[in-house]
């Protein structure tokens, strides 16, 4: 028996329910393309400029290291494709500029940073690889499923976020010791901070406000703003005040010449003293002479 104001109120509600899941969806999508494109910028800067200075490798390598635990905790989380190739491409992105760093400023060849940095992105994938199997096995030898080993995938979203988190604090030292932001593309800072905000846009919409996952990128925005306000103080500022200080310098210096030229006309007419053009011989200079009353 059909009610036709039941699968109206049903239709109503399943819309509603789907704009509400809209933003969630949306801002996870673009925290992955972000999180995926985000060091292209700066590798691209680096190249272009032939130099990473003031770029941290301990940054680049920390963040690659990030990529490992991530990459376990989506995997066995299962989620979909992207979300599993998407700690790959952080960490091989982070080891290609780690390389940058070593290859610009230290005179590595390409031989001796690929013979590096190779074995350690290896290294990187053993270890994801042999923490999958376990957490894995972990998980489907319990009959609880997705509670099984919960502890054990939450400390691998955390040491993520740490190393992502330290990744960036190591920048504000460099930031600290020389008082300016060097090296690091905004453009590239400016990706990341893109992906926090919907990410948490993301969390806010979902079914269950995750207090670890707001904790996570709330975080990591913060210290990316921190980073836009010492490039805003130390690069910013200074380029401004230099941009302006000429025509005001040139303004006081003009005030002070007419002044001072009042001041030498008021002393002239006072002693007799007249300024004039002398002969071809002396027309380099301005002599001075006393007016004499014939």
């Amino acid at each position: 028996m059909g009610s036709p104001a039941a699968a109206n109120t049903l239709g109503t509600l399943g819309a509603v329910i789907g704009l509400l899941h809209l933003p969630f969806t949306i801002g996870t999508n673009i925290k992955q393309v972000c999180w995926s494109i985000q060091l292209i910028p700066q590798i691209i800067v680096n190249y272009h400029r032939h130099h990473a200075t003031g770029l941290q490798p301990s940054m680049m390598m920390l963040w690659a290291w990030a990529g490992v635990p991530l990459g376990v905790y989506n995997i066995v989380s299962d989620f979909n494709t992207a979300l599993k190739v998407q700690p790959q491409i952080l960490t091989f992105l982070s080891l290609v500029t780690w390389g940058q760093c070593f290859y610009y400023q230290r005179s590595w060849g390409v031989f001796k940073t690929l013979s590096v940095a190779v074995p350690i992105g290896a290294l990187m994938g053993g270890v994801e690889a042999g923490l999958i199997f376990a957490l894995r096995s972990r998980r489907n030898a319990s009959d609880a499923g997705e509670n099984n080993g919960h502890w054990s995938m939450t400390l691998m979203a955390v040491l993520s976020a740490l190393l992502l988190a330290l990744g960036v604090l190591r920048h504000y030292v460099d930031i600290w010791r020389h008082q300016t932001v060097r090296g690091i593309s905004f453009l590239f800072v400016g990706i990341d901070a893109l992906g926090d905000v919907f990410s948490l846009v993301s969390i806010i919409f979902q079914p269950r406000l995750d207090i670890l996952g707001m904790v996570i990128y709330g975080t990591e925005l913060v210290l990316w703003l921190g980073v836009f306000a010492a490039g805003g103080w130390y690069n910013l500022l200074p380029q401004l005040c230099k941009r302006w200080s000429p025509a005001r310098d040139a303004k006081e210096a003009r005030r002070e010449l007419e002044q001072g030229q009042g001041e030498a006309e008021n002393t002239n007419r006072a002693t007799g003293i007249a300024l004039h053009d002398g002969p071809s011989s002396t027309s380099v200079f301005r002599t001075a002479s006393r007016s004499v009353d014939a």
